[in-house]
């Protein structure tokens, strides 16, 4: 019985995944490989199938395997999260929030557009 809850439970976190990567893909507002991301790897753990045609799908795929072998982001995806991040940061200071929301945030999105841009680019296939 547990063995089958865990397995439901890491299903959930997949399909969850999937939907808001789906919703991703469509609003430039919300990322989409990130949510692939977890859900291949939850899939890894509850749904093998899933994960197998995550790595494998046309347009996700590779994602998904440069960053499983080297924790590898392609620079086009480091601009466009930088640049989306610096946009929401920009934005947000000019919105009634309080400001230790606005340094709070701002500060997380500059850390995360650090690391970002310090992780290693996908090696060229030849």
């Amino acid at each position: 019985m547990l063995r089958q809850t865990k397995i439901l439970l890491w299903r959930l976190l997949a399909i969850i995944s999937l939907i808001l990567g789906v919703i991703g893909a469509f609003l430039p507002i919300m990322p989409t490989v990130p949510f692939v991301l977890v859900a291949a790897w939850a899939g890894g753990h509850g749904w093998p199938a899933l994960e197998h045609y995550l790595l494998n799908h046309p347009k996700y795929g590779h994602h998904i395997r440069d960053w499983r072998e080297r924790g590898a982001v392609s620079r086009k995806a480091k601009c466009i999260a930088i640049f989306m991040m610096s946009c929401s940061a920009t934005g947000l200071w000019f919105s009634p929030a309080p400001l230790w929301a606005k340094w709070g945030v701002s500060l997380t999105m500059a850390t995360v557009a650090l690391w970002l841009s310090l992780r290693p680019e996908p090696v060229p296939c030849k």
